[in-house]
C-alpha cells in the first residue's frame, strides 16, 4: 500500500484529471496485450517532461515502484506493474515537436502513435521504417521500449537503427539527453541504443529524435505458394542471396494458410504448405528486373504458384492476409502463446521442422509466420498458459523450443522484448557474467530499483 504522505504528495503535484487512486479506475491500467494483470495503486497521466521528472522523483523519495506505460499493445507483459505502485501513463504526450525534411528527422513525444508519425512523414515525402502490425494503435514510446520492427526492418532496420537521440529520466529523476541530431556521431558511449529495447528498466523516455527515410518511388508485392516448409525456406535463403534486398519477405506456414482459407475466405490451394510474401521497392516505376530476381530465387522444387500484384488494391489484399493473422489467432485462441524467436537464415528449416515435432509431441496446434528474411519467426502455440492442465505442458514445450533456438545460434526475441514472458529463460541465451554486468548497469541508472521492477532478469 502507498503511504499517506506519498498519496498526499501525488495529489499536490497532479490534478484530479491526471491522477487515479481508486482501484476501479486503476484496474484497467494493470493490463497489457499479454492478458496478464497486476493492480497499480495509482496511475499518473504525464503531459510533459517536467511531470515525468516530478513523478519519478516522488517515487524515488518514497521508494515506490513506477512502471511506464504507452498503449499497452506489447505481448510480453512489459507494462504490467508486477510490484504494484505507480503506473506512469504517457499516452497523453502526443506532440510532434518538429519535423525537418532538410535533415530527415522528426522529433516526437512518446505518446505519439506510430501511424501518426508515418502520416506526418508521408506528407513531406518520407517514412519512418519501423512498421509493426500494431502501427495504428501502438505508440513511439512502446516502439522504443522493445525495439519494435516489422516487415520493413529487413531492408531498413529496426527502431534502434532509426533513432538518433533521446531525452529520458533516470530512476533518481535526473534528466539525460543522449544521441545526436546528425547521422554520425561517436562522442561518448551510445546511451541511445542502450535505452532502446530496455523496456523502461533504465529510464523513462520523454522525447525522441527519429531518423526519416525518403519514400520509395515505387513498390511491387509478390506471393509465392509452396508445397511444404522446406521449399519455402530454401527460397528465403536464395532471396536473401540476391544483389538487391527486398523491403519485405514474410513467411506463413500451412496451418496459418488453413486458417486464412477458413476465416478470411481467401482462395488458396489445398495443397499449399507454406507461403512467402515478398516486396521490393525502388526509385523507378519499372521494378521488373528486381521482380525477375525474386522469381528466380523462389523457383525451387516445390513452388506451386507465383503471383505479382498489379495494382494497389491487389497489394493491400495480400498484406491484409498477413496482418490479420495475429488477431485471427487471438480470436481462435484468446490466450495463445506468441514467441518471436530469431535464427540464422540457414537454420530456418531446422526451427520450423522442430516446431512440427513439438506439436506432435505435446498434441497442440502450432502456427508459424513472420519475418523470414531476417529469420524472425513468430511461433504461436494455440494453448492456454493459464489453464491448470495446459499451462505446465506449454511451459515444458517453450523450454524445449528456446533450447533449440539457442542451439541453432538464435535469439529468444527479435522484436517483442522480454517482459515477464521470457524473463525466466534469458539465462539460456545470456551468460551469468553478462547478466551480472547488465544488473550493474541498471543500478547506475536506477539506484533504488524502482523502474519497472521484476522484468528483464531471471528471478
Amino acid at each position: 500500500m502507498l503511504s499517506n504522505a506519498f498519496l498526499a504528495a501525488l495529489k499536490q503535484a497532479f490534478t484530479p484529471e491526471q491522477l487515479y487512486t481508486d482501484p476501479a479506475d486503476c484496474w484497467v491500467y494493470g493490463y497489457d496485450n499479454s492478458r496478464r494483470h497486476a493492480l497499480p495503486q495509482a496511475v499518473i497521466f504525464a503531459t510533459s517532461h517536467e511531470e515525468i521528472v516530478q513523478a519519478v522523483k516522488l517515487c524515488y523519495e518514497h521508494g515506490v515502484p513506477i512502471t511506464a506505460r504507452g498503449r499497452a499493445s506489447g505481448t510480453t507483459g512489459g507494462a504490467i506493474p508486477l510490484n504494484g505502485g505507480v503506473v506512469l501513463s504517457l499516452e497523453r504526450m502526443q506532440k510532434i515537436i518538429s519535423i525537418d525534411s532538410a535533415n530527415r528527422t522528426i522529433v516526437v513525444e512518446p505518446g505519439v502513435l506510430n501511424a501518426q508519425v508515418q502520416q506526418a512523414a508521408k506528407e513531406i515525402g518520407f517514412f519512418w521504417p519501423p512498421d509493426p502490425t500494431s502501427a495504428a494503435y501502438c505508440c513511439i514510446g512502446g516502439n522504443l521500449s522493445c525495439n519494435a520492427a516489422g516487415p520493413r526492418s529487413l531492408k531498413y532496420g529496426t527502431t534502434r537503427d532509426n533513432t538518433l537521440g533521446l531525452t529520458f529520466v533516470t530512476g533518481s529523476g535526473e534528466t539525460i539527453e543522449c544521441g545526436v541530431y546528425t547521422t554520425k556521431g561517436v562522442v561518448g558511449y551510445d546511451l541511445t541504443r542502450l535505452l532502446i529495447g530496455s523496456e523502461g528498466t533504465l529510464g523513462i523516455i520523454s522525447k525522441a529524435v527519429l531518423k526519416l527515410t525518403p519514400l520509395p518511388h515505387s513498390k511491387r508485392t509478390m506471393r509465392a505458394l509452396f508445397k511444404n516448409i522446406d521449399s519455402a525456406a530454401t527460397a528465403v535463403t536464395q532471396v536473401m542471396q540476391q544483389p538487391i534486398t527486398p523491403c519485405g519477405c514474410e513467411f506463413i506456414d500451412g496451418n496459418a494458410i488453413q486458417m486464412i482459407r477458413k476465416h478470411a475466405n481467401a482462395e488458396l490451394p489445398e495443397e499449399a504448405g507454406s507461403m512467402l510474401m515478398i516486396e521490393v521497392d525502388g526509385s523507378s516505376d519499372d521494378l521488373s528486373a528486381d521482380i525477375a530476381l525474386m522469381h528466380k530465387a523462389c523457383n525451387v522444387d516445390g513452388l506451386l504458384s507465383w503471383h505479382v500484384a498489379h495494382n494497389l488494391e491487389e497489394t493491400e489484399k495480400l498484406w491484409a492476409i498477413r496482418k490479420s493473422l495475429s488477431q485471427a489467432l487471438r480470436s481462435l485462441s484468446p490466450h495463445k502463446i506468441n514467441e518471436d524467436v530469431v535464427v540464422p537464415l540457414s537454420n530456418i528449416p531446422a526451427l520450423l521442422n522442430y516446431t512440427q515435432e513439438l506439436a506432435k509431441e505435446y498434441q497442440i496446434t502450432i502456427v508459424n509466420f513472420g519475418h523470414a528474411g531476417n529469420g524472425n519467426i513468430h511461433v504461436n502455440l494455440l494453448i492456454d498458459p493459464f489453464d491448470p492442465v495446459q499451462g505446465p505442458k506449454a511451459k515444458e514445450c517453450l523450454n524445449k523450443l528456446f533450447d533449440k533456438v539457442v542451439a541453432l545460434h538464435g535469439s529468444l526475441s527479435g522484436e517483442h522484448g522480454v517482459g515477464i514472458e521470457k524473463r525466466d529463460y534469458v539465462n539460456k541465451e545470456l551468460s551469468a557474467s553478462s547478466i551480472a554486468l547488465m544488473k550493474n548497469i541498471k543500478a547506475q541508472f536506477d539506484p533504488k530499483g524502482i523502474l519497472n521492477p521484476g522484468k528483464f532478469f531471471p528471478l
